[in-house]
C-alpha cells in the first residue's frame, strides 16, 4: 500500500546478517540516513553473529529466527528451508509494525526473505553488494529491487537498476587521521608504523608470519590485531620472549580505523577492509583468504594492486622471511610508499554511504 510521507520522517528498515562483511556497510548507510533525518531500524537473525551490533550503535534492532544455508543436504538444511519460509511473514510483520517506507538489504541469508516480504507488502528495496562479485542472495533478489548499489563495476550488471557507488564506509573511517591514530596508540609522530590485521576473525597465516617477521623486538612500531579468538595462540608464538613495548598485540580493536590511519603500511586480508584502506589512503600488502566465496578477496586485492596502491601476497607464500623482505623493501622506499598511498586515496570512494543514502530516500519517496 502507498505510504504517507507528510506526517512522519522517512522510515527505513535495513536487513543485515553475518559479521563485518555485511553489517559494516549497512551501518555506514544507516549513519548517513540518520544524518538526513530518516528513522532507521535493523532486522537481524536471532542469536547469530552480528546480532546486537546495530543496537550497540544506537539503532533499534528487531530479530527473527534465521540461519545461513549449508552446502550439504541434511536435517539442518531442511530446518533452514523451513525457517526461511517462515521468515517471510515474520519480516512482513516487522515491516508493518515499524511502518517502513523502504528496505535496504545488506546481502547474505537475510536478504531473500526480507526482500520478498518487502515486495509482497509493496515496499521498495535497495540491495547493497559490497564485494567485487554479485553474491547468490543478491542475484536472486535483483528482480525484486529498485536499485542495486555495487561496490565495483560488475560485467553484465548494467542498466538503471545497477549503480556503482563504491562500498560505503562509516564516518569513523572518514574522520580518522594519522595524528588522531597516533595519539590513540601513544606513538610518536615521526615513528614508522606497520599494522597487521587479519579481518574480524583474524588470520592464522598472517599471525604466524608477522611474529616470525617482526617479533619480539621490531625496528619499528607494530600494531598487530590477531582476531579475538587467536590472541593467546599468537602470544604463545613468542615463546619465552614476550613482545616489546613497540609490538602492540591486540585481539580486537573497536577503533580499527584509527590504527589504519596511524600506519605507514598495512598488512591485511582483502575483505571489506580494502575500502577503508582506500578511503584513508594507506599503502598495503594484501594476503587474500584463499577460501573466500568465489575468491572475492583476490578480486578485491587486484582492484588496489591495479591502481598501484597495494602488493598482493598469496596465502601460501606468506611466511615470516617473505613478509619481512616485502615490508623492508617498501619502508626503505619512501617515495614509492607515498605514491601507493596517493593511489589508494585516488580510487577510494568515501562519499559512497552518502550517495547510497540519497538513493534509498529517492526510492522511498516514490
Amino acid at each position: 500500500m502507498p505510504h504517507d510521507h507528510s506526517e512522519h520522517p522517512t522510515r527505513i528498515l535495513i536487513a543485515a546478517s553475518g559479521t563485518g562483511g555485511h553489517v559494516m556497510p549497512a551501518l555506514a548507510v544507516a549513519e548517513a540516513l540518520r544524518e538526513r533525518s530518516a528513522e532507521v531500524v535493523f532486522l537481524t537473525a536471532q542469536g547469530r553473529s552480528g546480532t546486537g551490533f546495530a543496537q550497540a550503535q544506537g539503532f533499534p534492532e528487531d530479530t527473527i529466527p534465521l540461519q545461513g544455508f549449508r552446502r550439504s543436504l541434511n536435517l539442518d538444511t531442511l530446518r533452514t528451508v523451513l525457517m526461511a519460509g517462515l521468515a517471510v511473514p515474520r519480516a512482513a510483520r516487522v515491516l508493518h509494525r515499524r511502518r517502513a517506507d523502504a528496505v535496504v538489504t545488506g546481502g547474505g541469508y537475510m536478504a531473500g526473505p526480507v526482500a520478498l516480504a518487502a515486495f509482497v507488502t509493496r515496499r521498495p528495496v535497495l540491495a547493497l553488494e559490497a564485494d567485487a562479485r554479485v553474491g547468490l542472495a543478491n542475484r536472486l533478489i535483483a528482480p525484486l529491487t529498485r536499485r542495486v548499489a555495487l561496490a565495483f563495476p560488475v560485467r553484465g550488471r548494467t542498466g538503471r537498476r545497477y549503480v556503482v557507488t563504491g562500498r560505503p564506509v562509516r564516518r569513523s573511517v572518514r574522520e580518522a587521521s594519522r595524528s588522531s591514530g597516533r595519539r590513540r596508540f601513544g606513538i610518536a609522530p615521526e615513528a614508522t608504523v606497520v599494522l597487521v590485521v587479519g579481518g574480524s576473525q583474524g588470520a592464522r597465516t598472517l599471525n604466524r608470519a608477522a611474529v616470525d617477521a617482526f617479533g619480539p623486538r621490531p625496528p619499528f612500531e607494530v600494531i598487530h590485531v590477531t582476531g579475538p579468538g587467536q590472541l593467546e595462540d599468537t602470544r604463545a608464538l613468542f615463546g619465552p620472549n614476550p613482545p616489546a613495548a613497540n609490538y602492540r598485540l591486540e585481539g580486537f580493536l573497536d577503533d580499527l580505523p584509527e590504527a589504519i590511519a596511524a600506519a605507514d603500511l598495512v598488512v591485511s586480508r582483502a575483505g571489506g577492509s580494502v575500502f577503508e584502506l582506500a578511503a584513508l589512503g594507506r599503502p598495503s600488502i594484501l594476503v587474500p583468504y584463499p577460501y573466500a566465496t568465489a575468491d572475492h578477496q583476490t578480486t578485491n586485492a587486484e582492484w588496489l594492486v591495479g591502481a598501484g596502491a597495494a602488493i598482493m601476497l598469496a596465502d601460501a607464500d606468506c611466511t615470516g622471511p617473505r613478509l619481512r623482505e616485502l615490508v623492508g623493501a617498501l619502508l626503505s622506499d619512501r617515495p614509492r610508499l607515498e605514491a601507493m598511498g596517493e593511489a589508494a586515496r585516488g580510487v577510494g570512494r568515501p562519499e559512497a554511504a552518502d550517495r547510497i543514502a540519497g538513493l534509498v530516500l529517492e526510492v522511498a519517496a516514490r
